[in-house]
């Protein structure tokens, strides 16, 4: 049921943290997977099964390229992300635009090309606790915003596109241990503040956001889509 031998798999911003790790997931569930990014040499590294594509998801050309690169794309991992600035009072509408572009933009330019390209599939959104409630002083307001509008992307294209097969689904990690969140979990007061308020006192680790994963990218998850899959230890259940 979570076999994904036969499949064609896109991961964007694969070079590092979660998107490197859902590559090697899905590798390993027997997909092949393009791994984007534009950081061709981490790329690389990530092993077999998995097919490098240096990209700039903001771009459009590129997403052209790696959609055309992957043929037929049986299941999409939008992953590519920025995080902005944190104060919404020193971010310019231009630079908030710039998140949006990648955040939001491109997971949308990408799914139209999967949809133009494949018989049905799943889409995976990567989308964040952040886009359902506020972290203040954590976050900010255009990765707020872009994560939220992935959210409602997500509902819109799965309702157009679900009669033709293909399911949409967001995941909403919260605190896990990446690049991006490296300055959060070494300083002490910040770690301790996702401690206290995350129901199992700790933020998440590798590989516990595998099973969700799994389960959105194969078959088990067939009938379900348009939906949110918060993965975050309970912090939005407090």
């Amino acid at each position: 049921m979570f076999s994904l031998e036969g499949k064609t798999a896109v991961v964007t911003g694969a070079s590092s943290g979660l998107g490197a790790r859902f590559a090697s997931v899905l590798a390993s569930a027997g997909a092949t997977v393009f791994a984007a990014a534009r950081r061709a040499g981490r790329l690389a590294a990530l092993g077999p099964g998995i097919h490098p594509v240096t990209c700039d998801v903001s771009v459009a050309a590129d997403r052209e390229r790696l959609a055309e690169t992957a043929g037929r794309i049986d299941i999409l991992v939008n992953n590519a992300g920025v995080p902005g600035e944190q104060q919404a009072a020193k971010e310019s509408a231009a630079d908030f635009a710039d998140v949006l572009a990648v955040n939001l933009v491109a997971p949308y330019h990408l799914s139209r090309l999967m949809a133009e390209s494949s018989g049905g599939g799943s889409i995976v959104n990567v989308a964040s606790i952040l886009g359902l409630v506020s972290a203040a002083p954590m976050g900010g307001a255009s990765y707020a915003a872009s994560k939220a509008g992935l959210i409602g992307l997500t509902r819109e294209l799965a309702g157009q596109w679900g009669g033709a097969g293909i399911r949409v689904n967001a995941l909403a990690p919260g605190w896990f241990r990446t690049e991006m969140t490296e300055d959060l979990f070494t300083d002490e007061r910040s770690r301790r503040w996702v401690e206290r308020n995350t129901m199992l006192n700790r933020g998440g680790d590798a590989g516990e956001l595998d099973g969700a994963l799994l389960f959105l990218a194969s078959d088990a998850s067939s009938y379900y889509t348009g939906q949110v899959m918060v993965v975050d230890g309970g912090w939005t259940a407090r």
